[in-house]
């Protein structure tokens, strides 16, 4: 029994290596679908400024620009 136990212990480690590599992975694959979709969101945001500053301008609405801002 003493002799399966280095066995054991080693592929323990491998085991929990793997794990945590594959943790490691999921969740830089999580972190940069996150930076992805939050760079989309800030694009759609700047557009929907740019069209709502155009609409308020052909509506005759003075400082669209800086009220969108603040």
């Amino acid at each position: 029994m003493a002799d399966n136990d280095p066995q054991s212990a080693r592929e323990l480690s491998q085991f929990a290596e793997n794990l945590l590599q594959q943790l490691q992975e999921n969740f830089q694959a999580l972190a940069d679908k996150l930076l992805l979709r939050t760079d989309e969101m800030g694009d759609r945001i700047d557009d929907l400024e740019k069209h709502v500053t155009g609409l308020m301008a052909q509506a005759g609405i003075e400082n669209t620009s800086e009220e969108l801002t603040h």
